[in-house]
């Protein structure tokens, strides 16, 4: 048995998290939380409104979410007491920041989930055509339940695995995707495969500077999840070894799986023929003579979004479980099972996830269903990214001694930090453009709108709990 990292007598494990995630749990949570449901699902529909210049786009965001990463990273290894970016937040922004941050980001995994739950119910369609929807997404969600509340090691195997298959898929397909282009193969409607393909229909750019634009939307969802490794920090055995590692290969990664995928994709089938709404994974397959392939691939998207709701499912009942601890969560949260997990946030947090059932039965159409709120999505997680980059400002004012020391300093800090947090503006106003994501943003507001009140109300009953214990004295 791993006793806790502050060193307490074994009898005090019940409040402490434990440090059984190994490098290679770390490594892989990371690559599973940067290959989103996104980049499965929501491909077809990127490759069509931006055309080849798709590839700069994922490249872009690739690039900034890694300076929001080596923030973390510098100011988790700075001081090992900070658990996850919610205790640096607090600590650095003030305790309203842990309060906003924890919540958001409990919210977007929550989000999130429900989205994934969506994509596994439309995936199982194909094997079980006449099951109604809302049945796999209830059977989804009691799966997950079951899994995390086993141990943390149970997570870490399931999440390992879950990535492997994705990494293997992406794999196949890169080098399918080039064996067609060396043996310039030609599809039954007449193209031939070959890297031509990406610039000699309209050129990189075929709709502009617009169609560019609009397909950063849809992408940005693809990266949720990239910060899991910061929510994994109090259960990382030697951290400054395994999340350096981690998010130093975010690069490398987003090259292979992302820029590889989607070169491959369209060097086979010209941009113009791959369709919006299908999956283009599945029909490069098709192309390549594999009639088994659409099973395959079905199962790995199914994989995929099941593992995206796992990490949801993990992280939130941390978040939960930090947030109690802070007492800005109801104190129930902070009680850890026999086996040094979470459980009743797990629970809560499960119970949400069945929302995702609800919305189900209430939106037949799965497809608008899913662009609804993977956009609330995206537009919460990259507020958690501005939150981590806002923490970093204070942490140079504060801590500069500490930043001098530090051996995992961010490249670029300080000003790459502003050019991160306007890259994250920008954004936010491209979905302002768009009819079909403009209605995430009129609901985002609501939601804060609810935290700062929720959280007046708190500070109120903390204050009168710490003047009648005055009195008592």
């Amino acid at each position: 048995m791993n006793h806790s990292t502050s060193g307490h007598h074994p009898d005090n494990q019940d409040h402490e998290l434990q440090r059984n995630l190994s490098n290679r749990h770390i490594q892989l949570i990371a690559i599973g939380g940067a290959i989103g449901t996104g980049l499965f699902m929501g491909s077809g529909k990127t490759i069509s409104l931006a055309g080849p210049s798709i590839i700069f786009v994922y490249m872009i965001i690739g690039f900034m979410l890694f300076f929001v990463m080596r923030a973390m990273g510098e100011l988790l290894l700075s001081n090992l007491r900070y658990k996850s970016f919610i205790d640096f937040a607090a600590d650095l922004l003030g305790p309203w920041a842990g309060f906003f941050t924890g919540w958001t980001y409990w919210f977007c995994w929550i989000v999130t989930g429900i989205a994934d739950v969506i994509a596994i119910s439309a995936y199982t369609q194909f094997w079980f055509p006449d099951v109604p929807q809302w049945l796999p997404a209830i059977g989804c969600v009691g799966l997950l339940l079951s899994l995390n509340l086993i141990t943390v090691k149970m997570f870490g195997e399931v999440e390992f695995w879950f990535a492997m298959i994705k990494i293997v898929a992406i794999c196949a397909l890169v080098c399918t995707g080039l064996y067609m282009v060396v043996a310039a193969y030609q599809s039954p409607a007449g193209s031939v495969a070959s890297l031509a393909n990406l610039w000699n229909d309209g050129g990189m750019f075929p709709h502009g500077a617009m169609g560019f634009f609009a397909g950063f939307q849809i992408a940005i969802f693809a990266f949720a999840g990239i910060e899991l490794v910061g929510t994994t920090a109090a259960e990382t055995r030697n951290p400054e070894r395994n999340l350096p590692r981690a998010i130093n290969s975010i690069p490398l990664r987003i090259l292979v799986f992302y820029v590889f995928a989607l070169v491959a994709i369209m060097a086979v089938t010209p941009w113009r023929d791959v369709v919006a709404n299908k999956s283009p994974f599945v029909e490069l397959f098709v192309l390549a003579g594999l009639p088994a392939a659409a099973g395959i691939i079905n199962f790995v998207v199914l994989t995929s979004a099941a593992s995206s709701a796992n990490s949801g499912v993990f992280s939130t009942s941390r978040m939960l479980y930090g947030l109690a601890l802070d007492g800005d969560a109801p104190a129930r949260f902070k009680t850890l099972s026999s086996r040094a997990v979470p459980s009743s946030g797990l629970i809560f947090s499960c119970t949400c996830l069945l929302s995702g059932a609800l919305v189900i039965y209430l939106v037949p159409n799965l497809m608008d269903a899913f662009t609804l709120i993977t956009t609330v999505s995206a537009i919460l997680f990259m507020c958690v990214w501005s939150m981590i980059l806002l923490s970093y400002l204070a942490y140079r004012q504060k801590c500069a001694d500490l930043h001098r020391a530090s051996r995992y300093k961010m490249p670029g800090g300080v000003a790459m930090t502003w050019v991160c947090l306007s890259f994250f503006a920008f954004m936010v106003a491209l979905l302002a453009l768009e009819a079909d994501t403009r209605q995430a943003l009129y609901f985002v507001p609501a939601w804060f709108l609810v935290l700062g009140l929720s959280y007046r109300s708190i500070r109120r009953s903390k204050s009168e709990v710490a003047r009648l214990s005055l009195d008592a004295e």
